[in-house]
């Protein structure tokens, strides 16, 4: 490499020190000897030169750089794709699918994919799904599938296998997973799937088994870190537009209306965000990562009168996450669900309570209306769209072809557009949250006009 390269202004520019990149590489299986790929005589492919993804690929963490300063050594992960030399053969190969945790869309596209990829393009004939979530491996007996048999799946919502939250018991899962004689495990979840699957992977690695574990993230939060986006997003920010036209339509057609949207986000808005800067009807957009207050000057309700003044009606969108520390609680609701996550309160329904207080103390002899939308449902459970369904397929195929190459303890994902394989880890307790002060959360105020809520 040269010491220096020309930008378009003629500036130089110091090389990025690609030669001490941090390396994230996925664990391997002490699997030998090594095996030809059967993608060589497989008559769908015609692997030319280039077409194998070598050790030496790498996908780069992060792209941008300011090279005006020292920075750190960039953060890379191994290239997912399909190795030249697999370490298990297709007749030897037992696999086992899982799904966990809640609906989301494109989870039946991701099992049909995993079955017809294995099936297809490495002559698995010995692919099983797993009921009900972890407890499934333990507690039913596993349902032999074939391409034949999930022809369709991807054309249907939820998830055909089954799924639960909880069940989690470690010693039993792996003892099932041994006794059914599954070498390689699809663990399709979130971020809690994800601690259980390291878990699982780690007693395997403990038993000294050669058993390999694939991860898929799946949250239609979009809220699991280091991937660029997790399949179903897509999906779930389409159907949401429909709810806020809805509520638009119903709220621009009453006196002083307003309608009010909640979305899923625990955690974080994704989904709020980017449905308010699609739809461009959204009037305020309240986030988990984002505080905000109903009363006094910058509050809500003196933004919302504002509002209902110019324009006769407003849209709230609300995350299911935003304003829990608002809602009074009792005792007993302090509780947290199966997967340990902290039970939470119906922001919408105390919002729209708190609203239609709000204006009957300051305008009792006005006409107002709140009319409350709350799609969740009806967007966790739709079939994928067609973005997303490509997206499946290529994450399927990419864990694929890692469990057969012999990667272990790893998640498929996409990374700045490419495919990568990222240690289970990593991916387990790195979280995807909205930057309120990055560009695009400024887009979405300089869209909805709406106050940043910080008490002056």
């Amino acid at each position: 490499m040269s010491s220096t390269t020309t930008s378009s202004d003629s500036s130089p520019i110091p090389n990025l020190p690609f030669s001490s990149i941090h390396l994230h590489r996925p664990p391997t299986l002490p699997i030998t000897p090594t095996l030809p790929s059967p993608l060589d005589t497989n008559p769908y492919y015609n692997p030319f030169n280039g077409f194998y993804i070598s050790p030496t690929d790498v996908v780069l963490r992060h792209v941008l750089y300011d090279l005006s300063g020292a920075f750190p050594a960039p953060e890379g992960y191994s290239r997912a794709g399909p190795r030249k030399e697999v370490v298990f053969e297709g007749k030897d190969v037992r696999a086992g699918i899982v799904t966990c945790g809640g609906l989301c869309p494109g989870m039946n596209t991701v099992i049909r994919e995993v079955v017809v990829g294995l099936w297809e393009l490495y002559g698995v004939r010995q692919i099983f799904g797993i009921r009900s979530g972890y407890r499934g491996f333990y507690s039913a007996d596993p349902v032999l599938l074939n391409p034949k048999l999930v022809h369709n799946w991807h054309k249907r919502g939820g998830t055909v296998l089954e799924t639960s939250r909880g069940g989690f018991d470690l010693e039993k899962i792996v003892d099932a997973i041994q006794t059914h004689g599954f070498n390689q495990v699809y663990i399709i979840g979130g971020d809690g799937t994800m601690r259980g699957a390291v878990k699982i992977f780690e007693e395997i690695s403990r038993r000294k088994l050669n058993i390999a574990i694939a991860g898929i993230p799946k949250t239609v939060d979009n809220d699991v870190g280091i991937i660029d986006q997790s399949f179903g997003f897509q999906t779930a920010v389409e159907m949401a537009q429909q709810a806020i036209s809805a509520a638009h339509v119903e709220a621009e057609s009453a006196v002083n209306g307003i309608g009010l949207v909640k979305l899923m986000g625990r955690s974080t808005g994704h989904i709020a965000l980017h449905a308010t800067l699609s739809s461009r009807d959204v009037d305020c957009c309240l986030i988990p990562e984002n505080d905000f207050y109903l009363e006094g000057k910058g509050g809500l309700f003196e933004f919302l009168e504002e509002r209902l003044k110019e324009n006769g009606h407003a849209v709230i969108v609300v995350a299911e996450g935003a304003g829990q520390d608002l809602i009074p609680r009792t005792e007993e609701q302090q509780q947290k669900d199966e997967s340990g996550n902290p039970v939470f309160l119906d922001v919408g329904a105390w919002l729209k309570t708190e609203l239609n207080q709000w204006w009957k103390r300051d305008h009792p002899k006005d006409l107002f209306t709140v009319k409350y939308v709350d799609p969740t449902y009806m967007i966790r459970a739709v079939p994928a769209n067609a973005v997303d369904n490509l997206y499946c397929t290529l994450l399927a195929h990419s864990a694929i072809h890692g469990a057969m190459a012999g990667y272990t303890g790893f998640v498929a994902g996409r990374v700045n557009g490419n495919y990568a394989y990222i240690p289970l880890a990593e991916v387990a307790v790195a979280r995807n949250v909205v930057d309120t002060k990055d560009h695009k959360w400024a887009w979405v105020r300089s869209v909805t006009n709406q106050p940043d809520f910080v008490k002056k």
